[in-house]
């Protein structure tokens, strides 16, 4: 009989036996799909509402993008935090170990998302001005915001789903979760924008009905192949466990934590410029990110692998792993840049088909596009660290690019460049982060060697 502890050792020899590039295309392959899903989520609700005729509307997206970068930063948060350490615990052989993380992730996540829905629509005006609105902006983001709101609580739980099943080496099982939400959501934004005349606020319906879809569909996907199911009956809310989770963890909630708070320094920044501004950079950080999620996706797929034979001792395939993934996201991104610098003014216009919109945003993105191959090395050696359990360079590294860097930058730049220093930001935060990566990550290959020579 095939039973649950002759899956996970078959996992555990494919995850320690195959070559490793091999091993990192296969299991790159569908995080690869679900981080582009993923961004057309992010994507859809920008390209229909830019199709209202209003540069309000489209301004509002980006503002509540910043909360929603909140809502996926907790879930991050609980999914990597337990996911590298399922990982690890699988690659020692801890399967008991491992299930009681996975079922306290899931249900730390879903309350935690309660907790931001309660207290996002008690102060849902004075959070939407905080998010950087401007007086035309207000109403459509309200409208936005407060449906966004309930689907706080699966929208975390959803990406700690997706998170544990990746680290477990099963990323094709999330990706079918995420791909049925996006197509669903992709199929609901015009039906309710424009068929049903619900204008932006449609655009936050669909978004959180193909959440729950995907939340339920994830939730199956932990009972097949082999991976760990959740049930209530594993939930541990001891310090000890969520210790094990904030280490992991950290460095993602640092990084998407002051995403949002970048966000919301960027819609600032651009506000004194008008709605035009806003809007324009808006949609060049979701381009930005639809260019750089295949990257991203790719090195997810080397993450489990690394977290596996991190925790078996082979030190030596998960130095190989990252040198994979760097030379080839390297390559990739290289092509990306140039196909984004050239298309620029397309590719704005897409999204928001305005003058003033795509001069803004034209700039914007070939700036970005200089220094967008540089984020190889910055965002392997995070993932690397992170997947390891270096929690003090790999929080770092998280928080460099759109923390460290990028809000004071970003802040400073504008008085004396206007809004050129607005757009020149991310790239002055890009070139930072690299400085800054490259001896850290050095060093922890160093320590990896150390490791590898046998004890005399």
């Amino acid at each position: 009989m095939d039973t649950f502890e002759n899956k996970q050792e078959r996992k555990f020899h494919q995850m320690t036996e195959t070559p490793v590039g091999r091993l990192i295309c296969r299991l790159a392959l569908p995080c690869i799909v679900s981080m582009l899903i993923t961004s057309f989520y992010n994507m859809a609700d920008t390209y229909f509402v830019g199709m209202l005729d209003s540069n309000s509307a489209t301004g509002a997206v980006g503002v509540v993008f910043s909360l929603m970068a909140v809502i996926q930063a907790v879930g991050f948060f609980y999914g990597h935090g337990s996911g590298n350490y399922i990982s690890r615990e699988l690659g020692s052989h801890h399967t008991e170990e491992a299930s009681k993380m996975a079922s306290t992730g899931f249900f730390f996540a879903l309350l935690s998302g309660a907790v931001i829905c309660v207290l996002g629509l008690i102060f849902l005006e004075p959070l939407t001005y905080l998010l950087g609105s401007t007086e035309t902006i207000l109403p459509y983001a309200k409208s936005y915001l407060r449906i966004i709101l309930i689907g706080a609580p699966w929208m975390t739980a959803s990406l700690v789903l997706n998170n544990q099943l990746r680290f477990q080496g099963s990323a094709a099982y999330g990706m079918i979760g995420i791909t049925i939400g996006a197509v669903l959501n992709i199929a609901l934004d015009p039906l309710f924008i424009f068929v049903f005349h619900m204008g932006i606020a449609g655009a936050a319906l669909a978004t959180i009905i193909s959440q729950f879809v995907s939340f339920c569909t994830l939730l199956i996907q932990c009972t097949k192949g082999g991976n760990i199911a959740i049930h209530f009956s594993n939930f541990a809310p001891k310090w000890y466990y969520f210790r094990l989770i904030v280490q992991g963890g950290l460095p993602s909630l640092g990084r998407q934590g002051l995403a949002s708070l970048s966000t919301i320094c960027l819609n600032r920044a651009a506000g004194p410029y008008g709605d035009a501004a806003i809007a324009a950079m808006s949609v060049v950080q979701r381009i930005a990110m639809f260019g750089g999620s295949a990257m991203i996706g790719f090195g997810q797929g080397f993450q489990p692998v690394c977290g596996f034979n991190y925790g078996a001792k082979l030190y030596e395939r998960v130095k190989q792993g990252f040198w994979f993934c760097v030379k080839v996201s390297a390559l990739f991104l290289l092509c990306v840049s140039a196909l984004g610098a050239f298309f620029a003014p397309q590719l704005i216009a897409l999204f928001r088909d305005d003058p003033q919109v795509i001069a803004f945003g034209t700039t914007a993105l070939r700036l970005q596009c200089l220094t967008f191959p540089l984020l190889s090395w910055v965002v392997m050696s995070n993932m690397m660290t992170q997947a390891i359990g270096k929690t003090v360079p790999a929080t770092f590294l998280a928080v460099a690019r759109q923390g460290l860097f990028f809000i004071p930058t970003v802040l400073i730049l504008p008085l004396f460049l206007d809004f050129f220093g607005v757009q020149i930001t991310q790239s002055i935060s890009d070139i930072l982060s690299f400085l800054c990566a490259v001896p850290l990550q050095l060093h922890v290959m160093q320590e990896m060697n150390t490791l590898s020579q046998p004890s005399k």
